[in-house]
């Protein structure tokens, strides 16, 4: 716990807040939030199931799906208990350690999905730039290999979050501007010297911006090579393989850039134009990545809907 230098009170719990100037609407804006839970939580816990039980989708993009799936439900499970504390039950203080714990989940599962987007995205590169080989060169062994790689790499990139966060002192302030706990949002109620959080805060957001621009590369390889395909309705079939990646991609960085961007250096932007952003990161994409895969992902529909049909036969 961290030390008021004034009083010599101990700081026991920060303040967050739910909808700026809506606190009226909360128990029902918490409806709307609960629904979207709990489809973002049946819908991945879908996806897992197929490919979990389909031989045939026992493949490296489908695994990789599973990994998207699994830092989603991450994201989710991380912010949820708080937002239906704030929305349901007006229960806005949150602990100091508790509040440290959350944002290095937090964090550590957007960078998570971050690097599993870039990995989708080379995936889509070799799969299209040299299929012959893709089976032999992302064997099972590879992709979990890779996925461990990932998984650690993420959280060790957050992992000084909370210790660092603890070692600074916070003054009158404790109020949040979020739903949850970021550590940029927490840095800023510091009264100690908080550089080094600033840095390496910075830091870790250039690494999100790092695997934007490395998707966006690999994107580049991927049209060079489509426009070295000679028919025309091969490259509209090798692009759409990508439709549902792209869609992901849009969806995770979008307020991704707006919270590592824009909020740090525009004063002026709406208090509640920004926690609208902040709960867009964690609970659009959970949402809508299933949706995206079932609707536009032709072997994941077909298996979808040939399991409802089976349940209604019974």
């Amino acid at each position: 716990m961290s030390i008021i230098n004034i009083s010599h009170a101990e700081i026991t719990t920060f303040i967050l807040v739910g909808m700026p100037g809506l606190e009226y609407a909360h128990i029902w804006i918490s409806i709307p939030i609960c629904n979207m839970y709990l489809i973002a939580l049946l819908g991945n816990c879908t996806i897992l199931f197929i490919i979990k039980t389909e031989p045939s989708l026992h493949e490296p993009m489908y695994y990789f799906l599973s990994m998207l799936t699994l830092s989603d439900m991450g994201l989710s499970f991380s912010s949820l208990p708080t937002m239906l504390r704030i929305f349901l039950f007006k229960a806005s203080e949150i602990s100091a350690n508790a509040c440290f714990a959350q944002q290095f989940f937090i964090h550590g599962f957007t960078a998570l999905e971050s690097s599993v987007l870039l990995i989708m995205s080379f995936d889509r590169f070799l799969a299209i730039h040299n299929p012959l080989r893709y089976s032999s060169l992302l064997t099972t062994l590879r992709v979990a290999q890779i996925g461990i790689v990932c998984f650690f790499k993420s959280f060790l990139l957050v992992l000084p979050f909370p210790f660092t966060l603890r070692m600074l002192k916070y003054c009158e302030k404790r109020q949040l501007s979020h739903s949850y706990c970021l550590h940029q949002d927490v840095v800023k109620l510091a009264c100690s010297d908080n550089q080094i959080d600033v840095i390496y805060g910075f830091f870790g957001a250039l690494c999100l911006m790092v695997d934007f621009m490395l998707i966006a590369v690999s994107y580049i390889l991927i049209l060079k090579t489509v426009l070295g395909i000679a028919s025309q309705k091969e490259q509209l079939k090798a692009l759409n393989t990508c439709v549902s990646h792209i869609c992901a991609v849009i969806i995770f960085y979008l307020p991704i850039i707006n919270l590592a961007i824009v909020h740090p250096f525009v004063q002026h932007v709406s208090p509640l134009f920004n926690v609208l952003m902040a709960n867009v990161l964690l609970l659009v994409p959970p949402l809508m990545n299933p949706i995206v895969y079932c609707v536009k992902t032709r072997q994941i529909r077909v298996k979808v809907v040939a399991k409802l049909c089976q349940k209604q036969i019974y």
